[in-house]
This record gives C-alpha cells, structure tokens and sequence, in this order.
C-alpha cells in the first residue's frame, strides 16, 4: 500500500512516500513569500510505479551506469540485469525507485524508511540492508542520510534523484537558472554515456560552471545528449562541501547542495517531451528541470582509479547529501 508522508520545519513542507523513498514535493516560498512545489512530480502517487524519469526517487543499488551490466570482483565477473542500451542504469529494471520501503519511524521533521535487497536482486551479490533519513531543519534544509550494511561484498552507489525548478515551473525551462558547480573537471564520456576513464578539465569549455552562469548559455553545444548529462569531479574529494549552487532570479529562490560524495550528476532532462503533465500543472517539456544527483563515479567497478565503490561485510556505507533553499 502506497503512503504519503509530510514534513513540516521552517519555511519549507516536504512530501515523501514509501514507494522508492520518493519525495513528491517540496514546497518553499519565493522573496514575496509564495510557497511552491519546485521539484518535478506526478499529481498522483499511483502514477510513480510507471515513474520512467525516476523523478524524486532513491536509485540503487548502483546510481547511473555499469558497462554492459559487468563488473569484475574477487576474481569472478558479475552479471547485473541490462535495462538501458545494452547498459545496467541506476539499479536495474526493479531497482530501489520500484521497491515499496517499510517505515522505521516518523517524527514531525524527520522520517526513516528502509529496506533490504535479497541476494541477487537484478544481479547484485549479497543481502544489502539500506536506511534513508529525510531530516528537515528550521533553516530549511533537507537533509538525505543514507546507511548500508551487507552480508557480500557488493557495489553501492546512492543518491536522490529529485528535478528542481526552482521557478514552481512558472518558468517552464531552466535556461534562465544560475548555476556553480564547486568542480574543475569531470568524467569524460563515450558515445554510449559511459566514462573513459579520464578526467576533463572544464574550464574554457560548455561544461565550466566553475563560476555562475546561465545554464541555456552552452546547453545546444552539447548535440549528443541534448543538454547537460555529466559527472563533474568534486574539487574536495573526501569530507561535507558544497557542491552545487542553483538561482532562479525572479522568485529569488535559491539551493545549495552538499555532499561528502567524490562527484556530482548534472541533467538537465534531456529527453522530456511534454507528455507527463505534472503537479503544477503543466507540461514537462525538455529541459523544464535539473536534476542534481550526488554519487561516486559512474562505472566505478570497472574502473580501479576511480573512487572504491565496493562495500564489503562488517563496513557502514554512511553518506549524506543537504538541499539548503534560500531566498535572495
């Protein structure tokens, strides 16, 4: 049975359900105190087991893309399930995004929810028990906790995949949306969306957001994805930091996003066309949002110079990713 949980604190109301750990909403006032849901969703939480954008939803157990869905470990190759162009993405057909997740406490500001993936689950080794906490603080900011445990050794890569428009979708793209990204580089890619295993310096190129810039100054440069699909390389690798900062000018909202993640996700819905209406009403149409996913490195397992990716039996996958929203 699908439920709905509200959180209330500060300025700000965020909505969560069990289905995917998925946040529905988040409503926040602009500079003239109107409070408007600025993330991309469906009006009815029925619609998110069709949810293809996986819009506001935890994916896993491995965020973005594993090659061909194989992975070398402890001598042995590992076949994960294969759902996007011959590559396994954001954990597979029935991933974390489709899973009903059980309530483990509920509390005015903050809500637990968890679940476990059996062995072999879309491929992955070993029984891996996963626990978000949703924290909302009097300072308007969402804090998303994440913790694993597991009984094999097994890939994990998590993160929140919420669309923000900070416009409420007034504005029905985010080409006119500020953006900064604390980053020099990112993970150069190939046709085929998956890392070459090099990193890119941004800087001179449509990728730098090392200061703030419009996000439609260079987003038609990027004829292949139609947009912004790439994982930019944290300048601090290890510990809490900012990571992105993101303005819409006229409602004066603003979020800053941090992590103690190595990379950051930018996507700017590339592929949307128009036909989901969401809850403001309105036609998602490409680029209508940018998504902001904090996560390791794609591919990670295929690749020993990116960050170690693997969490093995008596370690805690601990991390944490904060959305503070701002008004100026």
């Amino acid at each position: 049975m699908l439920k709905e949980y509200t959180l209330t604190n500060g300025n700000t109301r965020v909505k969560i359900i069990n289905l995917g750990a998925t946040i529905t909403s988040i409503e926040t006032p602009d500079r003239e105190g109107r409070r408007t849901n600025v993330i991309a969703a469906f009006s009815d939480i029925g619609q998110y087991w069709n949810n293809e954008y996986y819009l506001g939803c935890v994916v896993g157990r491995y965020a973005n893309r594993i090659d061909g869905g194989r992975f070398p470990l402890n001598g042995e190759i590992v076949q994960l399930s294969v759902n996007n162009k011959g590559n396994h993405l954001h954990g597979g057909f029935e991933g974390l995004h489709r899973k009903v997740w059980a309530l483990h406490s509920q509390d005015k500001d903050s809500l637990v929810l968890e679940y476990t993936s059996v062995d072999g689950e879309e491929g992955y080794p070993g029984n891996l028990h996963v626990r978000v906490q949703y924290l909302l603080d009097k300072e308007d900011r969402l804090s998303i906790d994440y913790t694993a445990v597991t009984d094999r050794d097994t890939p994990v890569n998590l993160t929140n995949h919420s669309y923000f428009n900070l416009s409420g979708f007034d504005q029905p793209v985010i080409h006119d949306h500020l953006l900064q990204l604390f980053a020099g580089s990112y993970t150069e890619k190939d046709d085929r969306n998956l890392p070459t295993g090099k990193l890119v310096l941004a800087e001179g190129t449509p990728m730098d957001f090392s200061t703030r810039r419009r996000i439609g100054d260079r987003i038609n440069e990027l004829p292949l994805d139609k947009g912004f699909d790439h994982n930019y390389v944290l300048s601090n690798a290890s510990g809490m930091k900012t990571a992105a900062e993101l303005y819409e000018p006229v409602s004066g909202r603003g979020l800053r996003v941090s992590t103690d993640r190595p990379g950051i996700q930018v996507y700017t819905a590339n592929w949307w066309d128009g036909t989901i209406v969401g809850q403001q009403g309105v036609p998602y149409v490409q680029h209508g949002a940018v998504a902001l996913e904090t996560q390791a490195f794609p591919d990670s397992p295929n690749h020993p110079s990116f960050p170690d990716t693997i969490l093995r039996p008596g370690e805690v996958y601990r991390t944490t990713t904060i959305f503070e929203f701002i008004v100026k």
